[in-house]
Protein backbone atom coordinates (compact mmCIF):
# COMPACT_ATOMS: atom_id res chain seq x y z
CA UNK A 1 0.00 0.00 0.00
CA UNK A 2 1.21 3.52 -0.74
CA UNK A 3 1.82 4.96 2.76
CA UNK A 4 -0.51 7.84 3.66
CA UNK A 5 2.12 10.56 3.89
CA UNK A 6 3.75 9.65 0.59
CA UNK A 7 0.87 10.42 -1.78
CA UNK A 8 0.88 13.99 -0.52
CA UNK A 9 4.51 14.56 -1.42
CA UNK A 10 4.19 12.49 -4.54
CA UNK A 11 0.99 14.28 -5.47
CA UNK A 12 2.68 17.66 -5.23
CA UNK A 13 5.38 16.41 -7.56
CA UNK A 14 3.10 15.24 -10.30
CA UNK A 15 0.68 18.12 -9.82
CA UNK A 16 3.65 20.23 -10.82
CA UNK A 17 4.22 18.01 -13.83
CA UNK A 18 0.57 17.85 -14.81
CA UNK A 19 -0.56 21.39 -14.08
CA UNK A 20 -1.03 22.83 -17.53
CA UNK A 21 -1.73 26.26 -18.90
CA UNK A 22 -2.35 28.02 -22.16
CA UNK A 23 -2.58 31.68 -23.04
CA UNK A 24 -6.16 32.94 -22.91
CA UNK A 25 -5.59 35.39 -25.71
CA UNK A 26 -4.66 32.61 -28.10
CA UNK A 27 -8.06 31.02 -27.52
CA UNK A 28 -10.16 34.16 -27.19
CA UNK A 29 -12.25 33.23 -30.20
CA UNK A 30 -13.56 30.06 -28.55
CA UNK A 31 -14.62 30.12 -24.91
CA UNK A 32 -14.23 26.73 -23.21
CA UNK A 33 -17.36 25.30 -21.63
CA UNK A 34 -15.33 24.40 -18.53
CA UNK A 35 -12.42 26.08 -16.79
CA UNK A 36 -10.54 22.79 -16.45
CA UNK A 37 -10.78 19.02 -16.60
CA UNK A 38 -9.94 17.24 -13.35
CA UNK A 39 -9.49 13.49 -13.76
CA UNK A 40 -9.71 10.86 -11.03
CA UNK A 41 -9.72 7.08 -11.20
CA UNK A 42 -7.75 4.16 -12.60
CA UNK A 43 -5.74 3.15 -15.69
CA UNK A 44 -8.54 4.14 -18.08
CA UNK A 45 -7.88 7.73 -16.97
CA UNK A 46 -4.21 7.65 -15.90
CA UNK A 47 -2.21 9.86 -18.27
CA UNK A 48 1.12 8.92 -16.73
CA UNK A 49 0.98 9.39 -12.96
CA UNK A 50 2.18 5.88 -12.18
CA UNK A 51 5.41 6.73 -13.98
CA UNK A 52 6.35 8.75 -10.89
CA UNK A 53 5.18 6.19 -8.34
CA UNK A 54 8.10 3.82 -7.71
CA UNK A 55 5.85 1.33 -5.91
CA UNK A 56 3.23 1.04 -8.64
CA UNK A 57 3.11 -2.34 -10.36
CA UNK A 58 1.14 -1.26 -13.40
CA UNK A 59 2.96 1.19 -15.68
CA UNK A 60 2.82 2.04 -19.35
CA UNK A 61 5.99 4.05 -19.85
CA UNK A 62 7.40 1.65 -22.43
CA UNK A 63 6.55 0.73 -25.99
CA UNK A 64 4.34 -0.46 -27.56
CA UNK A 65 2.16 1.69 -25.29
CA UNK A 66 1.88 5.13 -26.88
CA UNK A 67 3.18 3.92 -30.23
CA UNK A 68 0.53 5.92 -32.10
CA UNK A 69 0.95 9.11 -30.09
CA UNK A 70 2.84 12.06 -31.61
CA UNK A 71 6.50 11.16 -31.43
CA UNK A 72 5.62 7.47 -31.03
CA UNK A 73 6.73 7.53 -27.40
CA UNK A 74 5.10 5.92 -24.39
CA UNK A 75 4.05 8.43 -21.75
CA UNK A 76 2.07 6.32 -19.30
CA UNK A 77 -1.24 6.01 -21.12
CA UNK A 78 -2.55 2.45 -21.21
CA UNK A 79 -3.32 2.35 -24.91
CA UNK A 80 -1.61 2.72 -28.23
CA UNK A 81 -2.67 6.35 -28.30
CA UNK A 82 -5.15 8.75 -26.75
CA UNK A 83 -7.58 8.13 -23.90
CA UNK A 84 -11.14 9.37 -23.49
CA UNK A 85 -9.87 12.35 -21.47
CA UNK A 86 -7.66 13.40 -24.37
CA UNK A 87 -10.60 13.27 -26.75
CA UNK A 88 -12.79 15.27 -24.36
CA UNK A 89 -10.13 17.94 -23.79
CA UNK A 90 -9.92 18.50 -27.55
CA UNK A 91 -13.67 18.49 -28.07
CA UNK A 92 -14.23 20.88 -25.17
CA UNK A 93 -11.46 23.20 -26.37
CA UNK A 94 -9.41 22.52 -23.27
CA UNK A 95 -5.99 21.70 -24.65
CA UNK A 96 -4.00 19.43 -22.40
CA UNK A 97 -0.21 19.60 -22.14
CA UNK A 98 2.17 17.85 -19.78
CA UNK A 99 5.19 20.11 -19.21
CA UNK A 100 8.04 18.70 -17.07
CA UNK A 101 7.86 21.63 -14.64
CA UNK A 102 5.40 24.38 -13.77
CA UNK A 103 6.24 27.45 -15.80
CA UNK A 104 7.54 30.16 -13.43
CA UNK A 105 5.88 33.00 -15.34
CA UNK A 106 2.33 31.65 -15.12
CA UNK A 107 -0.13 34.39 -14.16
CA UNK A 108 -3.82 34.97 -13.54
CA UNK A 109 -4.21 35.61 -17.26
CA UNK A 110 -3.44 31.99 -17.99
CA UNK A 111 -6.01 29.21 -18.07
CA UNK A 112 -5.37 26.05 -16.12
CA UNK A 113 -6.70 23.40 -18.43
CA UNK A 114 -6.21 19.86 -17.24
CA UNK A 115 -4.91 17.93 -14.26
CA UNK A 116 -4.99 14.16 -13.80
CA UNK A 117 -4.89 12.44 -10.41
CA UNK A 118 -5.78 8.92 -11.63
CA UNK A 119 -3.57 5.93 -10.90
CA UNK A 120 -3.49 2.66 -12.83
CA UNK A 121 -4.62 -0.21 -10.63
CA UNK A 122 -6.67 2.00 -8.30
CA UNK A 123 -10.23 1.45 -7.15
CA UNK A 124 -12.87 2.87 -4.85
CA UNK A 125 -12.03 0.04 -2.45
CA UNK A 126 -8.71 0.77 -0.71
CA UNK A 127 -8.06 -2.97 -0.66
CA UNK A 128 -7.74 -2.92 -4.44
CA UNK A 129 -4.43 -1.08 -4.15
CA UNK A 130 -2.95 -3.71 -1.83
CA UNK A 131 -2.06 -5.83 -4.84
CA UNK A 132 -1.43 -3.06 -7.39
CA UNK A 133 0.29 -0.49 -5.11
CA UNK A 134 -1.64 2.19 -6.94
CA UNK A 135 -2.84 5.38 -5.30
CA UNK A 136 -6.37 4.53 -4.08
CA UNK A 137 -9.19 6.71 -5.32
CA UNK A 138 -9.79 7.70 -1.69
CA UNK A 139 -6.30 9.25 -1.48
CA UNK A 140 -6.51 11.17 -4.74
CA UNK A 141 -8.38 14.09 -3.09
CA UNK A 142 -5.31 14.66 -0.89
CA UNK A 143 -3.32 15.38 -4.03
CA UNK A 144 -6.18 17.52 -5.30
CA UNK A 145 -5.89 19.64 -2.15
CA UNK A 146 -2.23 20.25 -2.96
CA UNK A 147 -3.27 21.27 -6.47
CA UNK A 148 -5.77 23.78 -5.08
CA UNK A 149 -3.18 25.19 -2.68
CA UNK A 150 -0.65 25.59 -5.49
CA UNK A 151 -3.30 27.12 -7.73
CA UNK A 152 -4.25 29.67 -5.07
CA UNK A 153 -0.61 30.67 -4.83
CA UNK A 154 -0.57 31.31 -8.58
CA UNK A 155 -3.90 33.03 -9.32
CA UNK A 156 -5.28 33.90 -5.88
CA UNK A 157 -7.98 32.33 -3.76
CA UNK A 158 -11.00 33.69 -5.64
CA UNK A 159 -9.76 32.80 -9.13
CA UNK A 160 -8.59 29.39 -7.98
CA UNK A 161 -12.00 28.49 -6.58
CA UNK A 162 -13.70 29.78 -9.74
CA UNK A 163 -11.55 27.35 -11.71
CA UNK A 164 -12.44 24.46 -9.39
CA UNK A 165 -16.15 25.36 -9.28
CA UNK A 166 -16.39 25.49 -13.06
CA UNK A 167 -14.21 22.49 -13.84
CA UNK A 168 -15.44 19.22 -15.28
CA UNK A 169 -14.62 16.37 -12.91
CA UNK A 170 -14.20 13.05 -14.71
CA UNK A 171 -14.31 9.92 -12.54
CA UNK A 172 -13.44 6.57 -14.11
CA UNK A 173 -12.97 3.61 -11.76
CA UNK A 174 -14.59 0.39 -10.61
CA UNK A 175 -13.43 -2.55 -12.76
CA UNK A 176 -10.29 -3.11 -10.67
CA UNK A 177 -12.39 -3.46 -7.54
CA UNK A 178 -14.33 -6.38 -8.97
CA UNK A 179 -11.51 -8.01 -10.96
CA UNK A 180 -8.79 -7.73 -8.30
CA UNK A 181 -10.96 -8.15 -5.22
CA UNK A 182 -13.92 -10.32 -6.13
CA UNK A 183 -13.53 -12.31 -9.35
CA UNK A 184 -9.90 -13.26 -9.95
CA UNK A 185 -8.54 -12.64 -6.43
CA UNK A 186 -11.59 -13.16 -4.21
CA UNK A 187 -10.22 -11.47 -1.09
CA UNK A 188 -13.41 -9.50 -0.45
CA UNK A 189 -15.72 -12.51 -0.63
CA UNK A 190 -14.96 -13.36 2.99
CA UNK A 191 -16.49 -10.06 4.03
CA UNK A 192 -18.98 -9.64 1.18
CA UNK A 193 -20.09 -13.14 0.12
CA UNK A 194 -22.42 -11.91 -2.62
CA UNK A 195 -21.76 -9.61 -5.54
CA UNK A 196 -24.75 -7.55 -4.48
CA UNK A 197 -23.32 -6.72 -1.07
CA UNK A 198 -19.93 -5.86 -2.56
CA UNK A 199 -21.57 -3.60 -5.14
CA UNK A 200 -23.26 -1.71 -2.32
CA UNK A 201 -19.91 -1.33 -0.56
CA UNK A 202 -18.23 0.05 -3.71
CA UNK A 203 -21.10 2.46 -4.34
CA UNK A 204 -20.89 3.70 -0.76
CA UNK A 205 -17.19 4.39 -1.27
CA UNK A 206 -17.97 6.26 -4.49
CA UNK A 207 -20.60 8.30 -2.64
CA UNK A 208 -18.10 9.38 0.01
CA UNK A 209 -15.47 10.18 -2.60
CA UNK A 210 -17.79 12.44 -4.58
CA UNK A 211 -18.91 14.24 -1.44
CA UNK A 212 -15.30 14.95 -0.50
CA UNK A 213 -14.63 16.47 -3.93
CA UNK A 214 -17.79 18.55 -3.55
CA UNK A 215 -16.54 19.84 -0.19
CA UNK A 216 -13.38 20.99 -1.98
CA UNK A 217 -15.39 23.02 -4.49
CA UNK A 218 -16.17 20.63 -7.35
CA UNK A 219 -19.64 20.94 -8.87
CA UNK A 220 -19.73 19.28 -12.31
CA UNK A 221 -19.30 15.49 -12.20
CA UNK A 222 -19.04 12.99 -15.03
CA UNK A 223 -19.07 9.48 -13.55
CA UNK A 224 -18.32 6.45 -15.68
CA UNK A 225 -20.04 3.11 -15.24
CA UNK A 226 -18.61 -0.37 -15.69
CA UNK A 227 -17.84 -1.88 -19.12
CA UNK A 228 -18.97 -5.45 -19.91
CA UNK A 229 -16.30 -6.92 -17.63
CA UNK A 230 -17.06 -10.44 -18.74
CA UNK A 231 -15.90 -9.57 -22.25
CA UNK A 232 -12.49 -8.25 -21.25
CA UNK A 233 -9.90 -10.54 -22.89
CA UNK A 234 -8.16 -11.23 -19.59
CA UNK A 235 -11.42 -12.31 -17.96
CA UNK A 236 -12.17 -14.77 -20.72
CA UNK A 237 -8.66 -16.13 -20.35
CA UNK A 238 -8.80 -16.38 -16.56
CA UNK A 239 -12.01 -18.39 -16.82
CA UNK A 240 -10.45 -20.78 -19.35
CA UNK A 241 -12.44 -19.52 -22.31
CA UNK A 242 -9.38 -19.54 -24.59
CA UNK A 243 -10.82 -21.71 -27.35
CA UNK A 244 -14.23 -20.19 -28.01
CA UNK A 245 -13.39 -16.86 -26.33
CA UNK A 246 -16.92 -16.45 -24.99
CA UNK A 247 -17.85 -13.57 -22.71
CA UNK A 248 -18.54 -14.36 -19.06
CA UNK A 249 -22.26 -13.68 -18.98
CA UNK A 250 -22.59 -13.56 -15.20
CA UNK A 251 -19.89 -10.91 -14.94
CA UNK A 252 -21.68 -8.90 -17.62
CA UNK A 253 -24.93 -9.20 -15.69
CA UNK A 254 -23.08 -7.98 -12.61
CA UNK A 255 -21.86 -4.96 -14.58
CA UNK A 256 -25.38 -4.16 -15.75
CA UNK A 257 -26.76 -4.37 -12.22
CA UNK A 258 -24.00 -2.16 -10.82
CA UNK A 259 -24.60 0.42 -13.56
CA UNK A 260 -28.31 0.46 -12.82
CA UNK A 261 -27.58 1.09 -9.15
CA UNK A 262 -25.07 3.82 -10.04
CA UNK A 263 -27.47 5.56 -12.44
CA UNK A 264 -30.08 5.58 -9.68
CA UNK A 265 -27.67 6.74 -6.98
CA UNK A 266 -26.24 9.78 -8.78
CA UNK A 267 -29.53 11.75 -8.78
CA UNK A 268 -29.87 10.96 -5.08
CA UNK A 269 -26.41 12.40 -4.41
CA UNK A 270 -27.19 15.42 -6.57
CA UNK A 271 -30.35 16.15 -4.59
CA UNK A 272 -28.31 16.36 -1.39
CA UNK A 273 -25.53 18.58 -2.80
CA UNK A 274 -26.83 22.07 -3.76
CA UNK A 275 -25.50 23.37 -7.05
CA UNK A 276 -24.06 20.05 -8.16
CA UNK A 277 -24.58 18.48 -11.58
CA UNK A 278 -24.05 14.83 -12.47
CA UNK A 279 -23.80 12.96 -15.73
CA UNK A 280 -23.67 9.17 -15.82
CA UNK A 281 -21.42 7.99 -18.65
CA UNK A 282 -22.76 4.73 -20.06
CA UNK A 283 -19.80 2.84 -21.52
CA UNK A 284 -21.34 -0.62 -21.23
CA UNK A 285 -23.79 -0.36 -24.12
CA UNK A 286 -21.42 1.14 -26.71
CA UNK A 287 -18.63 -1.33 -25.88
CA UNK A 288 -21.07 -4.21 -26.07
CA UNK A 289 -22.28 -2.94 -29.42
CA UNK A 290 -18.67 -2.86 -30.63
CA UNK A 291 -18.34 -6.50 -29.58
CA UNK A 292 -21.58 -7.62 -31.18
CA UNK A 293 -21.31 -5.48 -34.32
CA UNK A 294 -17.56 -5.00 -34.90
CA UNK A 295 -17.76 -4.13 -38.61
CA UNK A 296 -19.95 -1.15 -37.75
CA UNK A 297 -16.90 0.38 -36.07
CA UNK A 298 -14.21 -0.96 -38.37
CA UNK A 299 -13.08 -3.67 -35.95
CA UNK A 300 -11.99 -7.14 -36.99
CA UNK A 301 -10.97 -8.43 -33.56
CA UNK A 302 -12.85 -7.93 -30.29
CA UNK A 303 -11.89 -11.00 -28.24
CA UNK A 304 -8.20 -10.35 -27.72
CA UNK A 305 -5.82 -7.43 -27.52
CA UNK A 306 -3.45 -6.19 -30.20
CA UNK A 307 -0.35 -6.62 -28.01
CA UNK A 308 1.26 -10.06 -27.90
CA UNK A 309 -1.18 -12.97 -27.83
CA UNK A 310 -3.82 -10.52 -26.62
CA UNK A 311 -4.95 -12.98 -23.96
CA UNK A 312 -2.95 -11.99 -20.88
CA UNK A 313 -0.53 -9.21 -21.81
CA UNK A 314 -0.84 -6.11 -19.64
CA UNK A 315 1.58 -3.46 -18.38
CA UNK A 316 5.09 -5.03 -18.18
CA UNK A 317 3.87 -8.15 -20.02
CA UNK A 318 3.06 -5.94 -22.99
CA UNK A 319 6.52 -4.65 -23.83
CA UNK A 320 8.95 -3.80 -26.61
CA UNK A 321 9.51 -7.51 -27.27
CA UNK A 322 5.80 -8.13 -27.83
CA UNK A 323 4.52 -8.42 -31.36
CA UNK A 324 1.54 -6.27 -32.17
CA UNK A 325 -1.25 -6.66 -34.71
CA UNK A 326 -0.53 -5.12 -38.15
CA UNK A 327 -3.48 -2.72 -38.02
CA UNK A 328 -3.92 -1.21 -34.57
CA UNK A 329 -7.26 0.37 -35.36
CA UNK A 330 -9.02 -2.88 -36.22
CA UNK A 331 -8.73 -4.16 -32.62
CA UNK A 332 -11.20 -3.12 -29.94
CA UNK A 333 -8.61 -3.83 -27.22
CA UNK A 334 -4.97 -2.79 -27.16
CA UNK A 335 -3.90 -5.15 -24.37
CA UNK A 336 -5.89 -7.72 -22.41
CA UNK A 337 -7.90 -5.06 -20.57
CA UNK A 338 -7.58 -1.62 -22.11
CA UNK A 339 -9.28 -0.37 -25.28
CA UNK A 340 -7.36 0.78 -28.33
CA UNK A 341 -7.19 4.43 -29.34
CA UNK A 342 -9.84 3.71 -31.98
CA UNK A 343 -12.27 2.50 -29.30
CA UNK A 344 -11.39 5.33 -26.91
CA UNK A 345 -11.93 7.87 -29.68
CA UNK A 346 -15.41 6.59 -30.41
CA UNK A 347 -16.30 6.53 -26.71
CA UNK A 348 -14.88 10.02 -26.21
CA UNK A 349 -16.93 11.43 -29.07
CA UNK A 350 -20.05 9.73 -27.72
CA UNK A 351 -19.53 11.07 -24.20
CA UNK A 352 -18.82 14.53 -25.58
CA UNK A 353 -22.21 14.48 -27.30
CA UNK A 354 -23.79 13.51 -23.97
CA UNK A 355 -21.97 16.40 -22.26
CA UNK A 356 -23.27 18.88 -24.83
CA UNK A 357 -26.83 17.64 -24.35
CA UNK A 358 -26.35 17.67 -20.56
CA UNK A 359 -25.14 21.28 -20.51
CA UNK A 360 -27.94 22.66 -22.60
CA UNK A 361 -30.75 20.55 -21.16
Amino acid sequence: MFISNKPIAFGLFFVVTLLVSCNAAANATTQPLFSAILIFGDSTADTGNNNYNPQAIFKAKHLPYGVDLPGHEANGRFSNGKLISDVLSTKLNIKEFVPPFLQPNISDQDIVTGVCFASAGAGYDDGTSLSSHAIPVSQQPSMFKNYISRLKGIVGDKKAMEIVNNALVVISAGPNDFILNFYDIPTRRLQYPTIYSYQEFVLKRLDGFVRELYSLGCRNFLVGGLPPMGCLPIQMTMKMRNIMRCCMEQENKDSVLYNQKLAKKLPEIKASLPGSKFLYANVYDPVMDMIQNPSKYGFKETKKGCCGTGYMELSFLCNSFSRTCPNHSDHLFWDSIHPSEAAYTYLGNLINAQIQEWLWA
